[in-house]
């Protein structure tokens, strides 16, 4: 199947044949859907804080003297975001009305309130009172160009005369709770090769001000997706999908692929949140008290694990083993299998060694995304999942009935100890299911494909991990994924 020049384009972009031959077996077999026992809910699965419980881990984060860095996947663009303008853009220009109750009418009687007005009346071509020219302004490269920017770059929220990008404002919240004792605070954006240099004006531009409001210095670093993790595409005969040129075409593999640039982070505890996931600045005591008490509460479960840890580097201990197992069911809902008893304490120190994340819950409003369940694991034991609908068998009504009875729906909201119980970091690519991700359908050059999507970050890359749910209020999520997100209350100017 693949030539010498397909084994030199392997090779060139850092790929093994034997990743590309996995890669082709998944698009013929498919993935494999996992056992979901139950959705995990307050009732079980779900840790809903008490008021004690809540001051402990504020304290506890208080006190670390650990390094911590805020993680934020930023790479995509703002395409998606802009679907209905560009669909109002396309029906007009086949000469057809704007609907009065479509949302880009919407945009239009409301662009006023939009915090990158004062940039679009700025900008050559716009003229109020022409549609098309307000489109053309905020999305083409010859105006804003904000149909190819990343979310990252956007103006989100205004304050008086000046409006914030998602940056900006995600610097500000770092500097909040992930300061240390020097008034540094360490971030990582992940973002594409193309806009790198974008950010980094961005930088150059916002930083003075922000030290002077905050008092805070930023250490920021940038990542990018590595073309290793890019995968390869098929055509709907399941074989390499080749472009004019001969060569094969390979697809960026999903925010999967990022578990390669965590792997990268050096510091003990991280924070990840994704780009469009901002709250205005008013709204920020409750999203910085709640990112203080997640962190909290991961170091004190991080305390405990050592101590289990270090307690079976000891002699066999029954009553150690037995209240081990309860702790990694109450905890992390992980039920053990029946065990030979010679097996059973190393099976506890290989479930106990992991890297660990409590991921916040909010209650299900209808958002679209990842919800969290109890699921049944190769091994035999159980663990809490964050999985996607396309994740789970909704033709098996049983599976259907455990997925319609989910209360709960995955923010982005993840705190993690990437370290052992030794103080060394763990190789995440060890724990990540490589029996998870998705096949979707593109097209390139007017030409359908199959894509190859890898484990999801929160997904199948964090499958192996021990993991706790924890219900955090609503307020704390206020992601923009449309244009009209940012029309809500929540992040208008008030």
């Amino acid at each position: 199947m693949f030539d010498s020049k397909d084994l030199r384009q392997f090779e060139e972009a850092g790929i093994s044949q034997e990743t590309v031959s996995k890669q082709l077996e998944h698009f013929r077999t498919g993935f494999p859907y996992p056992e979901v026992i139950a959705p995990a809910t307050p009732a079980l699965g779900i840790k809903v804080f008490s008021e004690v419980e809540r001051e402990e881990a504020l304290k506890a984060y208080a006190d670390f003297q650990g390094d911590v860095r805020k993680f934020v996947p930023a790479s995509g663009a703002a395409t998606r975001m802009f679907k209905d303008l560009f669909d109002a853009r396309l029906s007009m220009e086949r000469g057809e009305e704007i609907k009065a109750d479509s949302p880009s009418a919407s945009f239009f009687e409301n662009i006023g309130q939009f915090p990158f007005f004062s940039d679009l009346i700025n900008t050559p071509g716009f003229v109020r009172e022409d549609k098309m020219s307000m489109l053309s302004a905020l999305l083409d490269e010859g105006g804003l160009n904000y149909g190819s920017l990343p979310k990252g770059l956007l103006k989100f929220h205004k304050y008086g005369t000046k409006s914030l990008t998602p940056f900006e404002e995600h610097l500000q919240e770092a500097a909040r709770y992930a300061a240390n004792s020097k008034a540094e605070t360490r971030i990582t954006f992940s973002v594409s090769p193309e806009h790198l240099d974008s950010f980094k004006k961005l930088e150059e531009v916002s930083i003075d001000s922000f030290v002077k409001r905050t008092g805070i210095r930023p250490e920021i670093e940038y990542t990018l997706q590595k073309k290793s993790t890019d995968t390869i595409a098929v055509d709907m005969q399941n074989l390499p999908f080749r472009k004019s040129d001969g060569l094969i075409l390979f697809r960026p593999g999903g925010h999967g692929a990022l578990i390669e640039n965590l792997n990268e982070i050096r510091e003990e505890v991280v924070f990840i949140k994704n780009i469009d996931n901002i709250s205005r600045e008013e709204n920020s005591a409750v999203v910085t008290e709640w990112k203080k008490i997640l962190a909290g509460k991961l170091i004190l479960l991080k305390n405990k694990i050592s101590s289990y840890l270090t307690k079976l580097d000891g002699e066999y201990n029954i009553s150690l083993n037995e209240e081990i197992a309860s702790f990694l069911e109450e905890t992390f809902c992980v039920k053990l299998p029946s065990l030979p008893e010679e097996l059973y304490k190393d099976f506890l120190i290989a479930k106990l060694n992991r890297p660990v994340r409590i991921c916040g819950m909010v209650k299900n409003t209808g958002e679209p995304g990842g919800g969290p369940f109890i699921v049944k694991d190769a091994d035999g034991s159980t663990s809490l999942q964050i999985l996607e609908s396309a994740q789970i068998d909704l033709t098996d009504p049983k599976q259907k009935s455990i997925f319609a009875a989910s209360t709960h729906f995955n923010p982005v909201d993840l705190v993690c100890s990437l370290r052992d119980y030794q103080g060394k970091k763990f190789d995440l690519r060890r724990f990540v299911d490589e029996e998870t991700g998705f096949i979707s359908y593109k097209s390139y050059g007017g030409r359908p494909l199959k894509a190859l999507e890898l484990p999801g970050l929160w997904n199948g890359a964090m499958s192996n991990w021990n993991t706790m749910f924890a219900e955090v209020p609503a307020e704390t999520f206020n992601p923009v994924k449309t244009i009209f997100d940012l029309l809500r209350d929540e992040h208008r100017e008030h």
